[in-house]
């Protein structure tokens, strides 16, 4: 008998949501030249803004990765994504600072199960040599969801203004909610047939287990074990950098270097598309490896560190005039940051069988404290100077310390055990 592919069927929604749930995130960066002229918001404050989403964001990881172990994937994530697009929308009913920071704050608290959820369907779904290009093809709408949309997303605010942007974005996720309830099943409840199933449970993927009771010592044990604790400072390093762009390169391209994306059209949407690449060529490379060697350890570290060592190029943008080579730098930077979601797959390749969501949970947050950190950061910077040349600089050096975490700290990449 031939195996079915109800996998991929799967995939395909988890692409779909995890593209929307970028997007979500996202389009206040496009909106921000508009919002802030209508609103009077200046950089201090917008740096506040972008900040507040990472607050419940990171917070709620933990707490959603025990609910996920508990009521599973498909209720956890649906009612996930309707409520993270209607927060979305109420974005666009915002009249000042204090209704901007409770929308943002609620976006995050309800986008906080869908990281921790992806990495539980990749488990629970496909085989270990299979993940990292799965891994890839869900991660991949991160990046080229905004980077395809960017000049229609421009040409949406300068056509309607910027609260359309969120209304809209917002309504089709929760259109969107509805298809996944029809359709997203465990392995078990499925299409899938005797011979998938064989072939997943054969290749490492996991049945559902019970969920470990909550308790602070359980995250103890957790983070205590390197392959946790390096690699979630190495995600934290290289979160870094996609939060730069999905809050302030949009400002740094019409601030400092007076582009904007009407004008520059798909320049600048080229660094999201090579983030794009950089995703599905870092999980390419990564089940080669394994295929090859045999060593998930060489396999899933070596991409990232790669990838971490090519977003501290970022700092060249500083050293040139010329925006074309600006565009080519933060297109090889954010490339390399393609490439670090691959610490998705590590973490889900070592795991406990039994606290996958609960693990996917803190790894999450110890890498989402750079969503509150950056934009925070960056802000300062800007205000307190004028120019993005420090914040720059502070990118790189994190990407050279994600590097050094993978290489020193996380040790041999084998599935942990809580005992």
């Amino acid at each position: 008998m031939q195996p079915t592919r109800a996998r991929f069927g799967i995939l395909a929604l988890i692409s779909a949501a995890t593209m929307l749930n970028y997007l979500d995130r996202s389009v206040l960066g496009v909106a921000k030249p508009a919002l802030t002229a209508e609103l009077q918001i200046g950089p201090e404050v917008m740096g506040l803004i972008f900040s507040a989403f990472s607050w419940t964001y990171a917070l709620a990881q933990v707490p959603g990765g025990f609910v996920l172990d508990k009521f599973g994937t498909r209720i956890t994530y649906g009612l996930s994504l309707f409520l993270w697009s209607a927060a979305t929308a109420l974005h666009g009913l915002a009249s000042g600072v204090a209704g901007l920071l409770g929308a943002r704050l609620a976006l995050g608290l309800a986008e906080s199960p869908c990281f921790p959820a992806n990495s539980r369907v990749l488990a629970s779904w496909f085989p270990q040599g299979e993940r990292a290009r799965a891994n890839s093809v869900y991660a991949v709408g991160q990046y080229i969801g905004l980077g395809l949309l960017i000049p229609v997303l421009g040409w949406i605010v300068a056509t309607w203004g910027w609260r359309s942007l969120f209304w809209l974005v917002g309504g089709i996720g929760v259109v969107f909610s509805g298809v996944w309830f029809l359709y997203y099943r465990e392995p078990q409840d499925s299409r899938a047939n005797a011979a998938e199933l064989a072939m997943i449970e054969a290749g490492g993927g996991l049945s559902t287990l019970q969920a470990p009771p909550f308790s602070w010592a359980l995250l103890g044990r957790l983070i205590r074990k390197r392959q946790v604790l390096g690699a979630s400072i190495g995600q934290f390093c290289g979160n870094s950098t996609l939060v730069f762009f999905l809050t302030w390169f949009p400002s740094y391209l019409a601030d400092e270097r007076g582009m904007d994306f009407l004008k520059s059209g798909w320049a600048a949407a080229l660094p999201y598309l090579a983030a794009s690449v950089g995703v599905l060529v870092g999980g390419q490379i990564s089940d080669w490896l394994i295929r090859r060697t045999g060593s998930a350890t060489l396999g899933r570290k070596l991409p990232i560190i790669a990838g971490l060592l090519l977003t501290s190029t970022m700092v060249g943008a500083n050293f040139t005039d010329s925006n074309d080579m600006v565009i080519a730098i933060m297109s090889l930077a954010f490339f390399g940051q393609g490439m670090v979601n691959l610490g998705w797959t590590l973490i889900t390749d070592v795991a406990p069988r039994e606290a996958v969501g609960v693990t996917g949970g803190l790894f999450s947050l110890c890498a989402n404290v750079a969503g509150i950190v950056t934009p925070l950061v960056i802000g300062f910077i800007v205000g307190a100077t004028g120019s993005f040349y420090g914040a720059l600089a502070y990118i790189a050096a994190l990407g050279l310390v994600g590097a050094a975490a993978y290489v020193f700290v996380v040790g041999p990449v084998v599935r942990v055990s809580l005992d």
